[in-house]
């Protein structure tokens, strides 16, 4: 039975054969007449169209801008540092409290600060009331100098005229030199409450310096995020009191890549959207001249106004920046094709009925499509079969109405 199954596919092969290679002469051999092949469509009319559908456009004037995602951040924020030691003596405070500039945060014990300070002033007191004493002994040691002086040029002047003895010049020089030690000592004593004075003045600055630091003040108005120090903890300098922190205005922090930095300007209006769906607007502040070396992109901060407090730092946010206005279209994103070259654009029927194609640039995108720039100030753009006609085809358009 095995050569009755191989008989029988060689028959369907020949079969097959004598149908797909032979069949004119099948067809020939069994009386058919085979079908003339289909000419060439080469005649006056030309290529076939393609229908396609196309929405008229003009370009309008359109705000550009950039969108980038972020998070929010406290305009400001501090970390409150003891500078001095001792033993928390206030009520802690709790966070999220809001605190005005200057309010206490922390009051530290004073322990002998009082007391060092009091006996500081008392030696001030002391070498000020010493200093009129001072001053007038060094006077007088000088006046009794210049006396000296001028008893010893006379004996000097005498003696050469054979009016006074040799003892009596020596005796004037001697006392010249008493005075000017007289005067030495005077100074020296002056000096020396003058150094007092000074020392007790210093210390009473230093020691008004360690009492102010005993109380420990919010810098500016804003919130606590954290718990102030608790009562009785031992404080040291460089140990945390508490956490400042201002969330009015709030801060928009995003990072924009180095192709749309230069489209962001310091001042341009800026808005957010959280993910909560809460709207924001600020304006932009600051914009970085350097790149993160870790992701190539520049830092960016929008301010916004936050009186109630009620965006906190840290949130997600969505930024929109806008740009300087540009000539664009607005078009639905479905209509944006590639060429050959991986360029992205759109295709449109130009005024010969043919379909071009434009490579284009996203401005923005909108609720209702994307604006675009590249194309003609007027152009009829291809929506519908966009992906089957390339440059030079034939289009036989229906129009699209535009939207508003």
């Amino acid at each position: 039975m095995r050569w009755i199954s191989m008989l029988t596919a060689l028959l369907v092969t020949v079969s097959f054969y004598l149908l797909m290679m032979e069949r004119d002469r099948v067809m020939v051999f069994a009386g058919v007449e085979p079908a003339p092949a289909p000419a060439a469509d080469t005649g006056a009319s030309g290529p076939q169209k393609v229908s396609v559908v196309v929405q008229r456009s003009t370009a309008q004037q359109v705000q550009g801008g950039v969108r980038l995602r972020g998070e929010t951040e406290a305009a400001r924020s501090v970390e409150v540092l003891a500078e001095t030691d001792g033993r928390v003596i206030s009520e802690p405070l709790k966070k999220g409290s809001a605190v005005a500039a200057g309010q206490t945060l922390c009051r530290i014990e004073p322990g002998t600060r009082p007391s060092a300070l009091a006996q500081a002033r008392a030696v001030l007191a002391e070498s000020r009331a010493r200093l009129p004493e001072a001053r007038a002994a060094v006077a007088q040691a000088r006046a009794q100098l210049e006396e000296a002086r001028i008893n010893d040029r006379a004996a000097r002047r005498l003696s050469q005229e054979g009016y006074a003895s040799d003892t009596r010049v020596a005796g004037t020089a001697a006392a010249v030199s008493t005075a000017e030690a007289a005067v030495a000592s005077a100074t020296a004593g002056l000096e020396a409450v003058e150094t007092t004075r000074k020392t007790a003045e210093a210390q009473i600055a230093a020691a008004e310096i360690e009492i102010g630091r005993l109380t420990i003040a919010a810098p500016f108005a804003g919130m606590l995020d954290e718990d102030t120090a608790e009562l009785g903890t031992l404080m040291q300098p460089g140990l945390l009191c508490a956490k400042v922190i201002a969330l009015d205005p709030i801060r928009l922090v995003g990072a924009v890549p180095e192709t749309e930095v230069d489209k962001i300007r310091v001042g341009a209006p800026a808005g957010g959207r959280l993910l909560s769906g809460r709207e924001i607007a600020g304006r932009v502040t600051f914009v970085a001249r350097t790149t993160d070396p870790a992701t190539r992109t520049f830092r960016v901060e929008v301010e916004a106004p936050n009186a109630d407090g009620a965006i906190r730092a840290g949130q997600s946010v969505e930024i929109g920046i806008a740009g300087p206005a540009r000539s664009g279209h607005l078009v639905p994103p479905s209509a944006l094709t590639l060429d050959d070259a991986g360029r992205l654009g759109l295709r449109y029927a130009d005024e010969t009925g043919h379909a071009r194609f434009a490579p284009v640039e996203v401005i923005r995108d909108a609720p209702e499509g994307i604006w675009v720039a590249g194309l003609p100030d007027s152009a009829d753009v291809i929506v519908v079969g966009q992906e089957f006609v390339s440059d030079g085809t034939p289009v036989e358009v229906s129009y699209r109405e535009t939207p508003q």
